[in-house]
C-alpha cells in the first residue's frame, strides 16, 4: 500500500511541476522577438505590390516618421501604388515619392528579356524567383544596373559577365550586395 501511495505522490508531484512550468513559460517576456522598424514595415508592404517585378527596384529610407521612396520602376502604375501602400503604415506621417518611371522602349525591352533569359538559364537563376526576387534588373537607355543581394561574389561576377555579353548593352553597373537581405 505504501508503494502505491508513493507512486501516486510521485505522479502528482510531476503533474504539479509541469503545470507550474507551463504557466511560468506562458508569462515569460518574449525578448527574442523585436518589433519591425518603419523601414522593414515599408519593405514588407512594397513586396505586396501586384506589379513589382524583377525589372523594378524601390529603395526605402526613413527619417523620423517620413518615408522616402526612390529607385526606378518599369511597371506602369507601380510608382503611385508604392506610395499608397506605404502611407497607411502606422507611424508614417509623410511619404516622399522620388521613384523614377522608366520610359517605354522596345530596345530596352529586348535587353530586359535577353538579360532575364540569360541569367535564369546560364547563370545563378535562384535569385530570380517570380515573387520578390533577390536580384533586380534595371534597364534604361541600353544600360543595365543590377540591384539586390547574392550569397557569393562568384554569383555577382557571373551575372556581371552575362550582362556585359548581351548584344546592344552600352554599360553594366553592378550594385549587387554580397550577403543576405535584412528584410
Amino acid at each position: 500500500m505504501k508503494k502505491i501511495t508513493s507512486v501516486f505522490a510521485l505522479i502528482f508531484t510531476f503533474a504539479a511541476l509541469s503545470v507550474v512550468g507551463v504557466t511560468a513559460q506562458s508569462f515569460a517576456p518574449r525578448s527574442s522577438v523585436t518589433p519591425l522598424t518603419l523601414e522593414q514595415k515599408a519593405n514588407k508592404e512594397l513586396r505586396k505590390l501586384p506589379r513589382y517585378s524583377v525589372f523594378d527596384h524601390i529603395v526605402v529610407s526613413v527619417n523620423g516618421s517620413t518615408v522616402t521612396l526612390s529607385g526606378k520602376v518599369y511597371s506602369l502604375g507601380t510608382k503611385n501604388q508604392a506610395a499608397r501602400f506605404v502611407v497607411d503604415i502606422d507611424g508614417v506621417s509623410e511619404v516622399i515619392n522620388n521613384i523614377d518611371e522608366l520610359p517605354p522602349s522596345s530596345f530596352d525591352d529586348r535587353i530586359r528579356r535577353e538579360a532575364y533569359r540569360s541569367f535564369t538559364s546560364r547563370g545563378p537563376g535562384q535569385y530570380f524567383s517570380e515573387i520578390n526576387p533577390d536580384v533586380r534588373i534595371i534597364v534604361e537607355g541600353g544600360r543595365i544596373t543590377l540591384e539586390g543581394f547574392v550569397y557569393r561574389k562568384s554569383d555577382s561576377d557571373s551575372l556581371n559577365i552575362l550582362a556585359n555579353s548581351i548584344n546592344g548593352v552600352f554599360q553594366v553597373t553592378n550594385n549587387l550586395v554580397i550577403g543576405k537581405r535584412d528584410y
